[in-house]
């Protein structure tokens, strides 16, 4: 598993950096208006933090297409564009202005798991595992902390360094594998690839206390034996590796991050 890590002198820096770093490297922004301003103007306008997609087609349709556009642009203008809070929040933005403040040591609110593909994958069947593996991931990381998840959410970035994101809600949080499996799969199915150069597959899910979960019970004798032999993987997992009870799909499955 590669883990990417952004920094800067807010949080919407340290996440915008984070958001354009390769898994496994660190983006840092100095502390500094010049290393600011080079980092953040060439950004398009979607990148900046509350900018949605009916949002960046109404600056596009005025010719504002990157950070520094909107940065030049008089806070009125961009307010009449998009209201009064909308405007000034986005003027602040785009000047790097983010009153938000970082607690240390904060409970994390997302849980990330991430495949990258030693070469540009085109297989189906090979990006398919890969789903697979990351929700075994992740399924046993929550279990093992404990915790349970309600959404996920899936990010396929291409060679070409653009990416597909689509997120889910879930019936009832959970850290159960085979649940979190069928909601993957299903949003790497709903994309609709078609022989994509696919170089890395990351799946988050935004995590909750399970101790405040609940499970809608069921009379399906199969449902209460998979929890078991889930549990029972889990322990000889944590005993022998975590490799050490796999679906016969991962048994060859190679590069596993």
């Amino acid at each position: 598993m590669a883990t990417t890590i952004g920094a800067g002198s807010s949080r919407m820096l340290a996440s915008m950096a984070a958001a354009v770093t390769e898994p496994g490297n660190i983006t840092v922004v100095p502390d500094t208006d010049e290393a600011i301003v080079a980092f953040l103007h060439p950004r398009p306008v979607a990148a900046l933090p509350g900018v949605g997609p009916a949002t960046a087609r109404t600056l596009t349709r005025y010719g504002l297409q990157t950070v520094g556009d909107i940065a030049r642009t008089p806070l009125a203008t961009l307010q009449r564009l998009l209201g009064t809070a909308a405007g000034r929040q986005l003027f602040e933005r785009a000047h790097a202005h983010d009153p938000r403040t970082v607690t240390p040591h904060a409970l994390p609110k997302t849980t990330t798991v991430s495949h990258a593909f030693n070469r540009d994958e085109l297989d189906p069947d090979t990006q398919h595992r890969a789903v697979l593996s990351l929700t075994h991931q992740l399924g046993a990381r929550l279990r093992d902390d404990q915790a349970v998840t309600r959404t996920l959410a899936l990010t396929v970035r291409y060679a070409d360094r653009s990416s597909t994101s689509r997120t889910r809600t879930l019936p009832e949080a959970t850290a159960h594998t085979p649940t979190l499996t069928r909601t993957a799969l299903a949003l790497f199915e709903g994309l609709g690839l078609q022989r994509a150069r696919v170089r890395t597959i990351t799946l988050a899910g935004e995590l909750g206390d399970s101790a405040t979960a609940t499970h809608q019970l069921t009379l399906d004798p199969d449902d209460n034996k998979a929890y078991r032999v889930e549990a029972a993987a889990d322990r000889a997992r944590r005993r022998f590796g975590q490799d050490a009870v796999l679906p016969a799909t991962l048994a060859r499955f190679g590069d596993r991050r």
